[in-house]
């Protein structure tokens, strides 16, 4: 059957099945992302993300995956030749350069040299909501200028209430990517569909669906102060009009997320209408 997942939603969700803490195995989590790319939904589906740590201390079934660098960005060129000499297709790299609070140049001039061998490998710079942001922005603004294929990637989410933007912060985020023309990535507490608050943390995530209608505003010319109320929103209906409105669209700025359950965010789109769950 063909996929009938609109085109605002291709390539969404990438398959975090493997990343902490999950239980699941690599053999039990290739054999599962198989059964999501063959399926009527394939099209939301993007990479398996297989951590770095993984590769030489177990057997990575041929197969294609999206590399998560949690070894020192050092490692990554002889992990990445590992993979390709056991016949996997590398589709891209995410590696963080800095902790919060360090300065991430000098994490970004390394990652920047890796991808001057990597010959149109996408990068994607894992990138502190912090100090020195901004100029890390512009750095990679002038690596992609320079033909690198480096993009940024953020944390929304995390252990701690700091760890999560408010919609001001991250909306700015959002407009200074369309600013400098960069595609991003995003990593944790994206849960839900909407934002919400953890009723066993009293954390306030932010929803996957707020965030791809933020990024539509944000490309449409929106200031910072309409892409937070994208952003803001916690109920579905101010958002559900613009994503139907833009549905057939390529998905701007946004490149996608990570989910340890795929199935999670489809039934999430499908139940407010956003995909039609396997029926024409």
């Amino acid at each position: 059957m063909s996929t009938l997942v609109p085109p605002l939603y291709a390539g969404l969700v990438d398959d975090a099945s493997l990343l902490p803490p999950s239980p699941v195995g690599l053999s039990d989590a290739v054999a599962k992302h198989h059964e999501h790319t063959t399926s009527w939904y394939r099209g939301l589906i993007g990479s398996l993300l297989v951590p770095a740590s993984l590769v030489g201390t177990a057997s990575v079934p041929r197969h294609s995956a999206g590399l998560i660098g949690d070894v020192p960005v050092a490692s990554l060129p002889a992990t990445v030749d590992k993979l390709r000499a056991s016949g996997v297709v590398v589709q891209h790299v995410e590696a963080a350069v800095a902790r919060r609070g360090e300065d991430p140049q000098p994490g970004l001039a390394s990652l920047r040299s890796f991808a001057a061998t990597q010959a149109g490998l996408p990068l994607y710079a894992e990138i502190p909501l912090s100090w020195g942001l901004l100029a890390a922005l512009d750095s990679v603004a002038e690596a992609r200028a320079g033909g690198l294929s480096i993009a940024p990637k953020f944390r929304v989410g995390g252990l701690a209430a700091e760890l999560f933007p408010t919609p001001v912060e991250l909306a700015a985020v959002i407009c200074a990517c369309r600013d400098r023309e960069l595609p991003f990535k995003l990593a944790a507490g994206l849960r839900h569909a909407t934002r919400h608050t953890d009723p066993e943390t009293g954390f306030t995530h932010h929803g996957f669906l707020n965030i791809l209608v933020a990024t539509v505003t944000a490309a449409g010319g929106g200031e910072v102060a309409e892409v937070a109320e994208a952003l803001a929103a916690t109920h579905p209906v101010p958002l559900i009009e613009p994503a139907r409105l833009h549905r057939d669209s390529p998905r701007p700025l946004f490149v996608g997320f990570g989910a340890a359950n795929v199935v999670e965010p489809l039934t999430e789109l499908v139940r407010l209408g956003l995909v039609n769950g396997g029926y024409e």
